[in-house]
Formats: structure tokens, C-alpha cells, sequence
């Protein structure tokens, strides 16, 4: 999740219709590449960590007098390297990679109409809810296009860490298989749940970023003027905001996706019984070491890609 920080409100009055100005100025086709290349080195940074977050999450519980498979992030990573090298923390990643652009696209656009739906006077500034609002519609926005490859990502994650035949050749065959079991609904599985972890985590992390900008600007200055090194601390900030409202809902989500048919007949709501009754609150928050120290450099990076890319649109075109 991104935000160009030329697309910022701000809290000083008539600045916040000036960034909004100067936003506009970048294209829809550059930010449209921007967007993805910032989202390709989100992915490539911060995968390694997701597929470990994701093979905590839906490791099965030990029974009686039985180890668990994982005791932690760095056991997880040591024997995940040891089974399949370092490639395998990459498994999975050409789903996600695939979806970036259009995702980040779709993103930027959902988050600055939602800015713009909400203004009334252009010389008053978004309120930290409205903010959160804007956000908040990005992550439906977003949603139709990340179910898939969220699917597919964490099929393929938990497939190499099985001990039984791999199923799955990779995201095409996956793809292919998932459509010819159940069609376009198998493919989109788990829709409902990442609408509840998206929609508030985005919500979070478009207010959050602006926040932290906020509390970074030097008295009278404005937000534009912040250095890059300022403007990644916000990104990566925003980021851990994001996870902590979105974990437990991911969780859920990451059972449900990489469950047999029929397992859950009501979805994410059978889901969270079964965790409750088996493992308990704590459950919900599996993951979530990977999922903080993946965070800051995966949206940090993300910001990094997304202001070098505008930077070289603008000298070429």
C-alpha cells in the first residue's frame, strides 16, 4: 500500500489544496507505473517474511505430546531454507507480482476519490477520519484485484512446506486447477475476508501516513518539502499501523483460502469459531513477527520505487 506524497492533505490551510494541485500534475500512466514498480519492490523486499508469516499462520496444531512444526519466525526461516534454499521464502511471489500494477493503480485512484468526495472547500484540510474514510476505499477498490493472487500466493507458500505430493506446478497451473474445481468462486475465495482486513488496514495506513508526515514537518514547512528519507520513516510507519489493525482479519483470511472445500460452509465466520474453540484469542495473532519486521522496509521500499520511477517519467517525458 502507497500514497505519492505529492498527493498528501495537509493540516496548514490553504497547503493542503496546493498538494492536491501539484498532484495532479503526475499522470494517470506514471503513476500507473510508479505505482507498480514502488509495488514490485514491496513484493521482492518484503515477500521472504510473508511466506513465513503465512506458514505460521496455518501451520496445523500439535496434538498430544507433539512438537510444532515452526517455534517461531527463525525457526521457521532456518527450515524453510534447509528443506528448499533460499528460493523457497520466494514461493509464490509471481502471483503477487503479477497483480501489483493494476493493484497500486486501482489503489492511488480509489484513495485520492475518496479525498475528493469528501472536499467541500478546497482551503480546509481532510480531517484525520475523512482520511481514514479515503483509505478505507482504496481497500475496496483493491480488493477484486488482490483476491487471486492472494489465493494462489498462499496455496503455493503452504504446498512446499507439505510433506505430500505438490499439487500446483506454479501460479498458472494453480489458476487453472482452482477454476476447474469451482470455477471464477474458488479463484475469489476468501473475498468477504480480505474486504474486512483491507478496508480498515487501508483506512489505517492512508491516515497514519499522513500523521506521521504531519508530526516530521518542521514548523512552517510543508509537507512536500520533506526529505526522502523523512517521507520512507512515514511509509514504513504506516505500514506497521496498517498490520496492526489488519493481522487478526489475515489470519482468518489465510485459513480460510488455503482450507479444503467444504471445510468451512459459512466462510470467514466458521473460520474464527474453529480458532476460537481450538486455540483461542492468541491465535489470531500468529505471524505477527514476521509480518512487523517485514512492514517497514517492504513499504519503505515501495516509497523508494514509487519516487524513483515518477523522478525518471519526469526527465524522460
Amino acid at each position: 500500500q502507497l500514497i505519492s506524497t505529492k498527493m498528501s492533505s495537509n493540516t496548514n490551510g490553504s497547503d493542503s489544496n496546493a498538494e492536491v494541485k501539484k498532484g495532479e500534475k503526475v499522470s494517470g500512466i506514471k503513476s500507473f507505473f510508479a505505482g507498480g514498480a514502488g509495488g514490485m519492490c514491496c513484493v521482492a523486499t518484503g515477500h521472504p517474511l510473508d511466506t513465513i508469516k503465512v506458514r505460521l499462520q496455518t501451520q496445523p496444531k500439535p496434538g498430544p505430546g507433539e512438537q510444532p512444526r515452526y517455534h517461531g519466525t527463525l525457526d521457521c526461516a532456518k527450515k524453510t531454507i534447509a528443506k528448499e534454499g533460499f528460493r523457497g521464502l520466494y514461493k509464490g511471489m509471481l502471483a503477487p507480482l503479477a497483480g501489483v500494477t493494476p493493484m497500486f493503480a486501482v489503489c492511488f485512484f480509489g484513495n485520492d476519490l475518496g479525498k475528493r468526495l469528501q472536499i467541500k472547500d478546497p482551503n480546509v484540510p481532510l480531517t484525520k477520519v475523512q482520511l481514514f474514510l479515503a483509505g478505507g476505499l482504496s481497500g475496496v477498490f483493491t480488493t477484486s484485484i488482490m483476491v487471486p493472487g492472494e489465493r494462489i500466493k498462499c496455496l503455493l507458500q503452504i504446498q512446499a512446506d507439505s510433506h505430500g505430493p505438490q499439487k500446483y506446478k506454479g501460479p498458472i497451473d494453480c489458476a487453472k486447477q482452482l477454476y476447474k474445481e469451482g470455477g471464477i468462486r474458488s479463484i475469489y475465495k476468501g473475498t468477504a475476508a480480505t474486504l474486512l482486513r483491507d478496508v480498515p488496514a487501508s483506512g489505517m495506513y492512508f491516515m497514519s501516513y499522513e500523521w506521521v508526515k504531519e508530526l516530521l514537518t518542521p514548523a512552517g514547512h510543508s509537507k512536500s518539502e520533506l526529505s526522502p528519507a523523512r517521507v520512507l520513516l512515514a511509509g514504513g510507519m504506516a505500514g506497521i499501523f496498517n498490520w496492526l489493525v489488519a493481522l487478526p482479519q489475515d489470519v482468518l483470511k489465510s485459513r480460510l483460502q488455503t482450507a479444503p472445500e467444504g471445510r468451512y460452509p459459512n466462510g470467514i465466520r466458521s473460520v474464527f469459531t474453529e480458532l476460537m474453540a481450538t486455540e483461542g484469542p492468541a491465535a489470531l495473532y500468529k505471524g505477527a513477527t514476521p509480518v512487523l519486521l517485514r512492514a517497514f522496509p517492504a513499504n519503505a521500499a515501495c516509497f523508494l520505487g514509487y519516487e524513483v520511477t515518477i523522478k525518471l517519467l519526469d526527465m524522460l517525458f
